[in-house]
């Protein structure tokens, strides 16, 4: 069988890793030299403590435990299994805190609550002050500007994938087969078109007008710690924003302690990741009405630093990297990807959402179950 991917980001590098898994031949085909989207402006997170109960949590499970494997087969991933640290600071934050512990699903995630001395004996670089941390044990990490190309290097050691560069597809031709913007035609048994934040184009000419929308984020990434994180960090306004967190607590949080203005005017909550330069990658904002501005705003860093540095006790090294990126997400958050026949043999497999890096193994083995490949 010889399977056409469309999109060298996560999604698509996974799919096409599922492929040869299964001793199938993949030409994968991507409209720049390498992928420039979501899937390298993230955090390299393993997400599994958010997560809704249900099919959401349960891909991420099934994920994280893909990602193990492929990262013991592929040490250039660098995937860590650190878990994360949510540090709390009063008694609402507590309470929802709390209240997750108390999940039927809570022990799955791995949930436990700690006090600040057994945080800092976790995280030695939590010296702010807090109350306690909520810990997620099945959080993990990646680092995200080199897990498509050490994926890539893997694939083409097997002698069955192709990667063919700086090639935009244009036509879906006859069954199982596309026309790029060179004129070549490539012919395959399936075909899976995995674009990411690009809808137009081919993707509306094929599939209509989806239940996906574009999200716009900014982050940042620091210098060097000059120590050890040893776990993800976020903050309770993380509560607010994944699902798993919803309860009467939550709401007694929103009532009565409304988010900083700034955060709220930009959806934001803090997730930070040290990558394996030491660097911390710091974000994000959330934007959903388009057009999206074309600039960062400085407002949503400035909070951002201010919220690390409350957690570390110290000055937050200089800042590296400032960036914006857009994902696709699905209209209704509660589904974790659309995946739709567009013609015989070709399919689209898109809007995961900020869940893109935690779930793309799942979320292609899923097409590759479907599939019948």
């Amino acid at each position: 069988m010889k399977v056409i991917v469309v999109g060298a980001g996560v999604v698509g590098t996974m799919h096409a890793w599922h492929a040869v898994e299964r001793g199938h031949e993949v030409v994968h085909i991507e409209r720049e030299a390498e992928a420039r989207g979501a899937s390298l402006r993230n955090f390299g997170q393993i997400w599994v403590s958010g997560r809704a109960g249900g099919e959401e949590l349960d891909t991420a499970l099934r994920a994280r435990e893909l990602w193990e494997g492929i990262g013991a087969r592929v040490p250039g991933l660098g995937f860590r299994a650190i878990g994360s640290l949510t540090p709390v600071r009063d008694d609402l934050e507590l309470a929802v805190a709390e209240a997750a512990l108390a999940r039927p699903d809570a022990a799955a995630r791995g949930y436990k609550l700690l006090t600040p001395d057994e945080a800092r004996a976790v995280n030695p670089a939590l010296r702010g002050a807090f109350e306690a941390a909520l810990w997620c044990e099945r959080d993990a990490a990646v680092e995200p500007r080199l897990a498509q190309l050490a994926l890539r290097e893997a694939l083409l050691a097997t002698g069955k994938y192709t990667f063919l560069p700086n090639r935009e597809v244009r036509d879906i031709v006859g069954g199982s087969a596309v026309r790029d913007d060179r004129g070549e035609t490539h012919t395959g048994d399936a075909v899976v078109l995995c674009t990411g934040a690009w809808l137009s184009g081919l993707v509306r000419e094929v599939a209509g007008e989806i239940p996906v929308r574009r999200v716009r984020l900014q982050m940042m990434q620091t210098e060097p710690l000059g120590e050890p994180l040893t776990t993800s960090v976020a903050d309770a306004d993380s509560f607010r924003y994944y699902p798993a967190y919803a309860s009467p607590a939550l709401d007694a949080l929103n009532d009565g302690r409304p988010q900083d203005p700034t955060a709220a005017a930009h959806k934001m909550q803090l997730l930070m990741v040290q990558r394996l330069d030491g660097g911390l990658t710091i974000g994000d904002t959330h934007e959903y009405e388009h057009p999206f501005a074309f600039d960062t705003l400085e407002d949503p860093y400035e909070h951002l630093t201010r919220v690390v540095e409350s957690f570390l006790g110290r000055p937050l090294p200089k800042i590296r990297r400032r960036w914006a990126g857009v994902y696709a997400q699905c209209v209704d958050t509660s589904r974790v990807v659309h995946r739709q026949r567009v013609a015989d043999g070709v399919w689209l497999v898109t809007g995961p959402g900020g869940r893109g890096m935690t779930c793309s193994p799942a979320i292609a083995e899923t097409t590759a179950n479907e599939l019948g490949w």
